[in-house]
Parts: C-alpha cells; sequence; structure tokens
C-alpha cells in the first residue's frame, strides 16, 4: 500500500510492545509440518519468500529468543516450511508453535523512501485529523482482508483501544522522524 508523505510500502511484523529493536519478527510457527521436525511458519512479510532467504533465524518462545540454524527452509503456497537443526521429530517441531520468528535487522535490506518495518511503528503516536491524540500503536496485525492499527490510550477509566484499519483511506501520513501517525478517525467511533 502506498500512502502520501511516508507511506507504508512493507510491513514485516505484528510486533509488540517492547519489540527489540535488533531483531525484526518477520512470522510466527503456526505447527509442525509432517513428521520429521519440520516447521510450517505464516510469514508477515509482502514476499512469501523473505524468511525463507536466512540460514539463521531468531525464534521467541515463552519470552525468551534462541538463535536457530535454517537447514531448508521451501515456499509452500501461503507459508514456510523449515527444517531447523536439532528439530528431528513432529513432537521438537510442535514444541515451537506459537514462536515468533525474526531476522537480525542488520541482515535485512534497508527500507526504501516511504518504505518501513512494521516494528518501526510500535510506539508512535497515533492522531487524527483535528490533532487530537488517540494514544499509541501496541501492535499491527493483518486480518487478511489488510492490516489493522492496535492503538492504546490510557484515560481516566483506564485503557482505551482502538482498532484502526491499516489502509490509504484512513492513514494520511506516517512520519517515523516525528513519531506520528496522522489519520482521518474520530476519537469517539
Amino acid at each position: 500500500m502506498t500512502l502520501p508523505e511516508g507511506g507504508v510500502g512493507q510491513g514485516t511484523s505484528p510486533a509488540s510492545m517492547g519489540e527489540e529493536p535488533d531483531r525484526v519478527v518477520m512470522g510466527r510457527v503456526s505447527g509442525p509440518y509432517g513428521v520429521q521436525g519440520w516447521v510450517k511458519v505464516e510469514p508477515w512479510s509482502e514476499s512469501v519468500s523473505t524468511v525463507a532467504g536466512y540460514p539463521r533465524w531468531w525464534m521467541r518462545r515463552g519470552g525468551q529468543w534462541t538463535q536457530v540454524v535454517v537447514e531448508r527452509a521451501l515456499v509452500h503456497g501461503r507459508h514456510v516450511v523449515a527444517r531447523l537443526q536439532g528439530c528431528a521429530d513432529r513432537d521438537q517441531a510442535f514444541a515451537w508453535r506459537g514462536a515468533e520468528v525474526a531476522i537480525e535487522r542488520s541482515l535485512l535490506p534497508a527500507p526504501g523512501p516511504g518504505e518501513f518495518y512494521w516494528t518501526d511503528l510500535v510506539g508512535l503516536q497515533v492522531q487524527n485529523a483535528a490533532g487530537e491524540s488517540l494514544g499509541k500503536i501496541a501492535e499491527l496485525f493483518s486480518n487478511g482482508a489488510h492490516e489493522i492499527l492496535r492503538v492504546v490510550e490510557q484515560d481516566a477509566d483506564g485503557e482505551v483501544e482502538r482498532l484502526i484499519p491499516f489502509v490509504a483511506a484512513i492513514v494520511t501520513q506516517v512520519s517515523i522522524e516525528s513519531g506520528v501517525v496522522r489519520v482521518q478517525w474520530e476519537r469517539h467511533w
């Protein structure tokens, strides 16, 4: 999707608050694939094959990062199936279910003009056309039709969560430099 003045071209992860800056989450293990220790990965990049091209992944489960060697990775429809070193059977592969898959940022290409990694948006302030703050981006995710910004704001009554479609008709500007995403969205929606 292209947005005016610093738009989106390259989303890569539904990042969560506090994501470590030296890794970019590129997908999630959805479960085992077959009985010989392969895992099935749901990639969160524009190209399904992106994550398959890296020989080492960082995987996070239970809050802990582990670097793994990818012995082989293949594109399988809209997923990637991979054989990880030391993962020899279905039970070992199942243990990775739900793990995030990340690549070291230094190994990734720099985003082009008007492109960025989703993780770079986490923590940015969201403002509407009237200049009202709607909160900060806590997470990005895809609902199948398009990406969604999960924006969280603290008010007197507690936490307010807004789910804002990340589409050009609503997101009018993204400025990582100023730390602001501008949207066509009202506070009461």
